[in-house]
Formats: C-alpha cells, structure tokens, sequence
C-alpha cells in the first residue's frame, strides 16, 4: 500500500509539474493594441521630417517598423472587421460596408459560438482581462450606435470584451464623442458644427483623445494591481476629421515647412471628389483644387492632430514601462488605413491606391524583436490576429472561421525577410494587388476582369502613369496573384 502511495503521489507530482509546464508555455504575454484612426505613415520613424512623433519613433527604436504594411480595405469598419476577424474580403466579402460586424450577411453572432468570432474573444475565453477603450471595433465606445446616436448599445463584437470603460466626459454617447470639439460640442449633436479645423483646447482632457489615455492609464494600473493577463484595446480617434487638436499642438506645427504643390489627378474610374472633406467648414477658400496656401493649412491641420495622438501614445506606453509592464506585453501600434492628403488630387481614403492602403504598424515583442529594425516585408492586417497568436499562445485557439493571414513572428525574430510575396487590398468591385515595386488595381465585375491599372511605385508612390497597356507580363503576373475563386467564370 506504502508503494501504491509514494507511485500515486509521484504521478500526481509529475502530472501537476506538466499541467504547470503546458500551463507557461499558454497566455505568455499580455497584449496592448493602440489603432489610430486615419494614421498614415506621416512619422519621423518612417522618414517624415516634417511631422512631429517623438514618442512614437522612441517607441520604434525598441521595436519594429513594417515600412510595407496594407490594410485589407481603405474605410474604417472594414478595415478593423479584417482585423478583428483575421478574415479577407476574399472570403468574407466585406468589401466596404463599416457595419459589417454588426449588420448584413457577415454580421457576428449574438450566441457565443464554439469557435472565437474576433480576436479580443479568443484572448478572453483563454482567461485573458480584455478591455476596449474608444474605437476598436467601427462604433465609438464597442456598442452599436449610430451617427445620430440612435442604436440598442449592444456590443459591436459579441462576448469580446469584459470591460467597455470608454469616458464620454462632456459629449453624448454614440457618435458624439467621435466628431468632438472642445466644450462637449460634436458634429453629430444637431448644433450645426462643421468646422474642419479646430485648435482652442488647452489640456489633452479637454478632448476626448486625451480622455481615452487617462482611462488606458487607469486600467494598467488595475492590471497590475491585480496581476491579470490582459488585452487592452485602445482605439484613439485622431488624426481622423474634423482636425481638432489642443492648441499647443498647432502651434507647433504651424511653423513647419509643408509642402503646398499640386499633385496632378490621377486617371481612374476609382479617383473620386473628397466629399466628407469638402463638406466642412474651411478658413480658406475652397476650390478644386485648393490653393497652395490652402493646402498647406491643411496638411499642417491634419499633422497637428497627428502629433496630439502621438502625445497620448507616449503617455501610455510610458506608464506600461513605470509599472514594470513593458516586458510581459506585446505593444501593437496600427493606423486602420492611411489618408491621401491631397496626392492625386484626393484628400480621404476610400480608393485602391497606395496612400489610402499603407499605414503605420509597429510592433514589440518582448525578446523576440529585433529593436530599431525598418523592415521593408510587405504585410497584411489580417497578418495581425495568426502573429498575436502565435507569440502569445492563448490557450483557447479554436475560431469560428480560419484565418487567412500568415504569422509576421518570422520578421519580428529577423528568422525571414518577408512571408509573402504581395499584399492584397479590396475597394468595392476593385482588387489591388501591392508587389515590391508595382500596384495593379483590377476592377473585377461577375467574375471577370473588366478593367486594368498598374502602376510603378518603386520611384513614386504618387505615380498617375497607368502601364497596364505597356507591361502585360507584369499585369498578368500580379492577376495570379488574386484568389482564383474571385476570377472564376460562373
């Protein structure tokens, strides 16, 4: 009996020494993902002389750039669906709509499934304390609403969060918050402000951005607190419109040197009038196109806010080193789309071209990055969910759908240069295909390629030189590269 014991304590002890093993090598790093909304890559860390991103590009020493990051779909709640869900529009179909996650075909499911249906879910399930602050997901604050503040409040991603701590401070819930000015005034609150530029806030809280870091602040410190695995998801709204910034932050970018040139206007069916930009109130004259001065103002407005948002970033990231935080959490720091500031004649997103498509991603891992690395890998959003998961290990991993990204560990390691050949974005009826020098743009309608740009990068991102009737080898060579299924003859 004596031996029966000491061999059933012996496999008790080896069987709880595994549990334990398996146990570390699961929930390995907590993550802190940083979306900005509208970001392009208009950072010191990428080059920019002209913009103002201190906090930022010290963040990039310690981390890595991808030089070559494209989003799956240049508007913001397709954007993030891709992100979210890890799926492409090739197999989502989620082209455009912003509502996608809450409404229409692709819609989430209110039940909770056997397979996570977002990333933030497959974190929580595996025991992760996930919380979302701002605009994670498409909505505001993660609850459905819309512009006009009508809407239930349900969660935009169902069984996501554990904590929607977004603070309103002086504006409605919904939209307001988002469209905000100073004074708890809003684009969406029925007073008719429209103004495109707006520069009176004296302190950081007295926008909502500013609101959002404090709250993020707030949370660490409960997590550290509490020593709790976690996903925080912080979702800061500049620089997107209106350009509202505190004072300080025109001020110091108002004596920039700011390229005003006209851009010439690029020949495309997908080349449209910048609608939501013209439609606010300017401190210029608003022609088409504008003037070089009112280009700059601009730009300098635009580059204002983008500095007000690198402040918060600071702020955080700052406090993660403080509570002793920074070498357990994966930082991520993703622009949902770049912004055309008046190339090609647009200033928006919401086009196939390159400035709509490339924004910011820059990622640290703890003793797997390699710190101050540039890389020029190209990559996908969709790349986000399988690398988070890869590195992190959280142990629930069933989905609801697979993923269609590919894990960028290899590139954060320095193991591989790049993981894919192409990167692939979606407009509507328009595939865009990124190469290492040439973006084709196909307009595909049934099933069939009705319409071809292609377009050589490897000198200028801005080119308006269509080649597609002049180098068929590498039209045909990059139409390969869209998912067969798109292209197949019913």
């Amino acid at each position: 009996m004596r031996i029966f014991l000491l061999m059933l304590n012996l496999s008790l002890t080896c069987s709880t020494f595994f549990a334990e093993a398996r146990g570390a090598d699961q929930n390995r790093y907590n993550v802190l993902f940083i979306a900005i909304d509208d970001l392009r890559p208009e950072l010191g860390c990428y080059g920019v002389e002209h913009g103002q991103s201190q906090y930022l590009d010290e963040f990039a020493k310690s981390a890595v750039v991808f030089d070559r990051h494209y989003v799956q779909v240049a508007t913001c709640g397709a954007s993030r669906f891709a992100l979210l869900t890890g799926r492409s529009p090739a197999t989502s179909g989620v082209t455009r709509s912003n509502a996608a996650l809450y409404s229409g075909k692709s819609a989430l499911s209110q039940e909770q499934l056997p397979g996570a249906q977002s990333m933030p879910e497959l974190f929580r399930r595996s025991g992760y304390r996930t919380v979302c602050i701002g605009k994670i997901s498409h909505t505001a604050d993660g609850r459905v609403f819309e512009y006009n503040g009508k809407g239930d409040g349900r969660d935009e991603l169902p069984h996501a969060w554990d904590a929607l701590p977004t603070p309103f401070g002086p504006w409605k819930r919904g939209w307001g918050i988002f469209f905000a000015y100073s004074g708890g005034r809003s684009r969406e609150d029925g007073g008719g402000h429209l103004d495109l530029m707006d520069f009176k806030a004296e302190k950081d809280e007295d926008l909502p951005d500013g609101l959002l870091a404090q709250e993020a602040i707030s949370q660490l410190r409960s997590f550290k607190e509490k020593d709790e695995r976690f996903f925080l998801g912080l979702g800061l709204f500049k620089p997107h419109l209106p350009f509202v910034a505190p004072k300080q932050d025109w001020d110091a970018i108002a004596q920039e040197d700011i390229d005003g040139s006209l851009s010439p206007k690029i020949d495309s069916p997908y080349w449209h009038n910048s609608g939501e930009f013209y439609k606010y109130r300017t401190p210029y004259e608003k022609t088409r196109p504008l003037s070089n001065e009112a280009r700059q103002t601009a730009r300098r407005a635009y580059l204002a806010c983008v500095r007000y948002a690198d402040r918060q970033v600071g702020k955080v990231l700052s406090e993660l080193d403080k509570l002793g935080l920074a070498d357990s959490t994966i930082v991520v720091v993703w622009g949902d789309h770049g912004w055309h500031l008046g190339e090609q004649q647009i200033w928006a997103k919401h086009s196939p071209f390159e400035r709509a498509n490339r924004s910011v991603l820059i990622v640290r891992a703890p003793g797997l990055s390699k710190p101050g690395v540039k890389s020029s890998a190209l990559a996908e959003t969709i790349d986000l969910y399988p690398t988070l998961t890869e590195i992190c290990l959280p142990s629930f991993q069933k989905t609801r759908f697979s993923l269609d990204g590919v894990s960028l560990k290899p590139v954060l390691t320095g193991e591989k240069e790049s993981v894919r050949e192409t990167a692939i974005s979606y407009w509507g009826d328009a595939v865009s295909v990124r190469s290492k020098t040439h973006r084709l743009i196909a307009k595909v309608q049934k099933q069939k390629v009705v319409h071809t740009e292609l377009y050589d990068l490897s000198k200028d991102q801005d080119s308006i030189e269509n080649l597609a009737g002049k180098d068929s080898g590498t039209v045909e060579s990059l139409l390969s590269q869209i998912p067969a299924h798109l292209l197949e003859e019913k």
